[in-house]
């Protein structure tokens, strides 16, 4: 078919990403209607792009959407830092964090609408692009704070009490993202008891090795163990911004806080 006109080879471009000869090709095999031209790049180039799964997408970046009584935070993958860049990209990440919005509480699955629009993202970048994970946090009466670095590669999402102010949750949100060692829980109770575990066998092994009894190790270990808590439990965390001051005394008391995700591209990657 000769007389596919170059407009509508052009708009099919604009709405896939793809090369004028690919769209022209589609446009070729169906006729000349668009939509079907589309459907036909997909299906082509979705089975090309899954062969691509193997290869790693290890950047990305991180969104965050809040409605009314919700939050949700994704991480998107992609494999170059190209691409993550890119604000395609970032509307996308942007668009599945909105879409979870709609799920329920807690680590989301990626539903059919995604799907969809990962594969589109796919055909028009030629990367094996996916989502890592899904997170929603959900409250009556909730502030949620929100901080995403400036290059998309780190973000944290907060859920607080109302009475928490925006400013407020915000500095918390920052102090997450640079606090050094990194919280792992809002209280002590939250604090993962693996890791204090394996803190816990590391000192005692430590005290017995230095020639220390087992009575005094054991008072040691616990010494040790309760700046473990300090130093990972978020609300007795000095703030970063104010070191005289604990997160518990900037929220304005021990049970403000409620949750918080802090992620940074590839970290489960990388085992964490």
């Amino acid at each position: 078919m000769s007389d596919i006109k170059a407009k509508d080879v052009m708009a099919l471009r604009a709405r896939t990403g793809l090369s004028m000869m690919e769209c022209k090709k589609a446009l070729v095999e169906t006729g000349g209607d668009p939509d079907a031209a589309e459907d036909f790049l997909r299906k082509k180039l979705k089975g090309k792009m899954d062969t691509r799964t193997d290869r790693v997408a290890g950047e990305g970046r991180i969104a965050i959407a809040i409605a009314d009584n919700a939050a949700a935070i994704v991480e998107l993958a992609a494999e170059t830092d190209f691409t993550a860049k890119n604000d395609g990209f970032a509307k996308v990440a942007e668009q599945i964090a909105q879409m979870a919005l709609g799920a329920d509480a807690g680590a989301v699955t990626p539903d059919d609408a995604m799907t969809k629009v990962i594969d589109e993202l796919r055909i028009s970048t030629g990367e094996n692009i996916s989502i890592t994970r899904i997170h929603k946090l959900t409250g009556e009466n909730a502030k949620f704070g929100t901080y995403v670095h400036h290059d998309g590669k780190t973000g944290v999402l907060l859920h607080a009490d109302a009475s928490v102010s925006d400013d407020v949750a915000k500095d918390v949100c920052m102090h997450i993202t640079a606090a050094m060692p990194r919280p792992k829980g809002v209280t002590r109770d939250d604090v993962p008891a693996e890791v204090i575990e394996k803190e816990r066998k590391l000192a005692m092994e430590m005290a017995i090795e230095g020639g220390k009894n087992e009575e005094i190790a054991a008072k040691m270990v616990e010494g040790k163990i309760n700046k473990l808590y300090a130093d990972l439990a978020l609300i007795e965390q000095p703030f970063v911004k104010d070191p005289d001051k604990k997160i518990k005394d900037l929220v304005g008391g021990t049970d403000k806080i409620h949750a918080f995700q802090r992620w940074q591209v590839g970290e489960t990657a990388a085992g964490e």
